[in-house]
């Protein structure tokens, strides 16, 4: 019990800045006891970070809510585990939310997660090479690959106006200045809540060298 109350505490401070509301509230704590069960089966989550799913996974997600542009509709988010930050996002039933997750087992918990919680992603059991064609307003990741490679894994997804948001750590900067060997692209760094050393690239006006328009 301690353990719900202590995120229902700390989802009620975000409601003014995150728009955490007592449906979303519900929803969170739903998802993290969740979690917590499918975590004694498979190892979704690293054993060390057990005991601080809420600073290092749930807030960690949250923090990108603000940066999600008005407009968007559709959201994809590669590579998505244990549902950070793609589930966490579709928590809130505010976009069409698209889960890509290679992993059968995850894949799973990521059904049965949203579920339990009453949300309805499309969770893709596949590689992200092979997805079906879907076009996105904002592609998220964490914890995936490199930037280059992000970008490059999202090339089919992408449109004018798509914003990219990577949850990214101390290399974030080498990582972009390997991807603009290959993109140009408009970077704006915010500095991660959760990590001091970690950062969220928005990334947008993607284009590969040589080409006239969005890759």
């Amino acid at each position: 019990m301690k353990h719900s109350d202590d995120i229902a505490q700390k989802c009620a401070e975000l409601d003014s800045c995150f728009g955490v509301d007592s449906v979303v509230t519900d929803r969170i704590m739903r998802f993290s006891e969740h979690l917590a069960k499918w975590q004694k089966a498979i190892n979704l989550i690293g054993r060390s970070t057990e005991s601080q799913v809420w600073e290092r996974h749930i807030l960690d997600s949250l923090q990108l809510i603000p940066h999600i542009p008005e407009h968007a509709k559709t959201l994809i988010d590669l590579g998505s585990g244990a549902g950070f930050p793609g589930l966490i996002l579709a928590l809130f039933d505010r976009w069409h939310v698209h889960l890509v997750e290679s992993d059968s087992r995850k894949a799973v918990f990521l059904r049965d997660s949203a579920r339990h919680c009453g949300v309805k992603p499309i969770v893709h059991a596949c590689r992200i090479e092979t997805m079906l064609d879907v076009k996105a307003d904002v592609i998220t990741a964490r914890a995936l690959a490199s930037v280059a490679d992000l970008l490059r894994l999202s090339a089919d997804f992408r449109q004018s106006r798509t914003s990219h948001l990577f949850l990214k750590g101390r290399n974030a900067e080498a990582e972009l200045t390997d991807a603009q060997k290959t993109w140009t692209l408009h970077v704006h760094r915010i500095p991660s809540i959760t990590d001091p050393h970690g950062v969220i690239l928005k990334i947008d006006e993607v284009r590969q060298h040589g080409s006239g328009s969005t890759a």
